[in-house]
C-alpha cells in the first residue's frame, strides 16, 4: 500500500507540474513585417552600415544644404520686404515734394517771394525793340 501511495503522489505531482507549465504565459509571437525583420532578424549588420555610411553622409549634407538654402531664402525675401517698403516711402516724398515744388512754382508765389528781395513785377506790357537797319553801309 505505500507503493501505491507513493506512485500515486509521483502522479499528482507530475500533474501538477503539467499544470504550471500550461499555465505559464505563452510568448507573444512578433508579427514579420519589414521592422521586425529589420531588427531582430540582422537585416542590417555591421558590414552594411559601415558600406552606407557614405551614402548617409551624403544625404546629410544635402539636408544641411537645402536647410541653408531655405535660410538664405527667406532671408532675401525679408529684405526685399523692406526695400519695397523704403521705395514707397521715397516715392510719396518725391510726390509730396513735387507738389510742393509746383505750388511754389505759381506765378503768385514766385511774386510773393520776389517782393522780399525788393524785385516786382512790371505793370507795363512789354514793348518791341525794333532796329532800323542803315542803307548807306555798302
Amino acid at each position: 500500500m505505500t507503493n501505491r501511495l507513493r506512485t500515486e503522489i509521483q502522479e499528482e505531482e507530475l500533474e501538477a507540474e503539467e499544470l504550471i507549465v500550461e499555465e505559464k504565459p505563452r510568448k507573444r509571437e512578433i508579427p514579420d513585417n519589414f521592422f521586425t525583420q529589420l531588427f531582430t532578424k540582422r537585416f542590417i549588420t555591421s558590414e552594411k552600415a559601415t558600406n552606407a555610411l557614405p551614402f548617409v553622409l551624403y544625404v546629410a549634407l544635402l539636408g544641411m544644404i537645402y536647410i541653408g538654402n531655405m535660410h538664405l531664402a527667406e532671408k532675401n525675401i525679408r529684405a526685399i520686404d523692406d526695400l519695397t517698403k523704403e521705395v514707397k516711402e521715397r516715392g510719396w516724398d518725391f510726390k509730396t515734394t513735387k507738389a510742393d515744388m509746383a505750388f511754389k512754382s505759381t506765378l503768385t508765389e514766385v511774386a510773393k517771394r520776389a517782393d522780399t528781395l525788393g524785385v516786382r513785377q512790371s505793370v507795363e506790357p512789354p514793348r518791341k525793340i525794333t532796329v532800323k537797319e542803315d542803307k548807306d553801309e555798302n
